[in-house]
């Protein structure tokens, strides 16, 4: 069984129709990658996967279990986890309070919470050093590192990351995607959102592209790196 499957998933926003009929799997273990133009519904389908949003037709299915009526905070419990468009660091608070917030469904178990936190101070170390500092005094990239490492602290099965390259230097959009290789490689499946198309369908094993809504392609991420109509939509070729 995939660990999460959407099925004919329909999301409005007021009268707004924004996801028509979605369906998409994942299996455990993957990188895959949603991708799309502004306004295709890519953020909408992770804040309805996350619980932000609820669908108004279709189902969720995360390990055998429907989300469709589980709050936000309580799928976070079941295993998944979401950084955010923009980053949405608490700026007044420091990078380790930050974390720590990203903790909460651990309750007292500080011998998990500290190992949790070791782990994303590993993967990066300029949140170790910085663990002191305000989150609002960090630059954009350390700013993405801390939502991605807020989003690990709960030691998620499937992380939802949207749109973690936007506003980041090259050099640092690499290591971001070097990280997100990593965490994959320590188990946990990726549903990555991101406006570098090039990059997300190099990363990932399997993709999705969007449409106003709909899924108009998916595949293995390779075949659609060849693809004549991604390339000219999405990669900037003719």
């Amino acid at each position: 069984m995939a660990l999460l499957v959407l099925e004919n998933v329909h999301t409005y926003y007021g009268n707004v129709h924004a996801l028509k009929g979605i369906n998409l799997t994942i299996e455990e273990g993957e990188i895959v990658t949603l991708i799309g133009a502004n306004g295709a519904g890519k953020t909408t389908t992770l804040k309805t996967i996350s619980g932000l949003i609820k669908p108004r037709e279709g189902r969720i299915i995360f390990d055998g279990q429907e989300l469709n009526k589980v709050p936000a905070h309580k799928i976070v419990y079941m295993g998944i986890s979401h950084a955010p468009e923009g980053r949405k660091v608490f700026p007044t608070l420091t990078v380790e309070e930050n974390l720590l917030l990203g903790a909460y469904c651990l309750g007292n178990d500080r011998k998990t919470i500290e190992a949790n936190k070791e782990r994303v101070f590993a993967l990066f170390p300029r949140l170790a050093e910085r663990r002191k500092q305000l989150a609002g005094t960090l630059s954009g990239g350390e700013q993405q590192m801390l939502a991605i490492g807020r989003a690990l602290m709960s030691r998620p099965r499937l992380l939802l990351l949207d749109e973690p390259s936007l506003g980041l230097a090259p050099m640092l959009v690499k290591a971001i995607f070097e990280t997100i290789k990593e965490i994959n490689r320590q188990g946990v499946t990726i549903l990555l959102v991101e406006q570098n198309a090039r990059a997300a369908l190099k990363l990932a094993q399997r993709a999705y592209v969007l449409e106003t809504g709909r899924i108009v392609l998916s595949g293995p991420s390779h075949e659609l790196l060849q693809d004549e109509r991604v390339r000219k939509a999405y990669l900037g070729e003719r």
